[in-house]
């Protein structure tokens, strides 16, 4: 079994998958699109990658606002996992995103990449950071459970 996480931005789609033991996210691709609203092919996209991979779950994070509260980003996030499950017949899990972009740039300031190549990277990045929070979500369950 294998879970895709997923960072919903306006122009991009950052992609992760785990590994086969639901241990560690790796980052596999960024998804481009031209217009926002526009998800036709971003959705065919992730339909190949799901066969692909063999996935059975979706993370898609969740951008609430830092007081805990729902924006417009969020409402678009949910529409999205919406359009997810009906296409993909998987379930799809929202998972609070909150400064993920942010561990994200800082990862990547740490490891020395240059500013103008950082946006390349940023949202499959992200991605990890998703998937890996509901990863080690996951293993604590399972830990309790003992």
């Amino acid at each position: 079994m294998r879970i895709m996480g997923l960072d919903l931005g306006s122009k991009t789609v950052g992609v992760a998958i785990s590994d086969p033991l639901l241990v560690t996210a790796q980052g596999i691709e960024i998804i481009r699109r031209k217009d926002e609203n526009k998800l036709r092919q971003t959705l065919a996209r992730i339909e190949v990658l799901i066969a692909e991979y063999e996935i059975e779950k979706i993370v898609l994070g969740l951008p609430k606002n830092m007081n805990n509260t729902m924006g417009e980003r969020a409402e678009l996030s949910l529409e999205f996992k919406e359009k997810l499950e009906r296409r993909t017949g998987l379930p799809v899990v929202m998972w609070d995103e909150r400064l993920t972009t942010a561990a994200a740039d800082r990862a990547m300031i740490e490891a020395g990449i240059r500013r103008e190549n950082r946006r390349d990277h940023v949202d499959k990045i992200a991605a990890c950071f998703i998937l890996q929070g509901y990863l080690d979500y996951l293993t604590a369950q399972s830990e309790q459970e003992k």
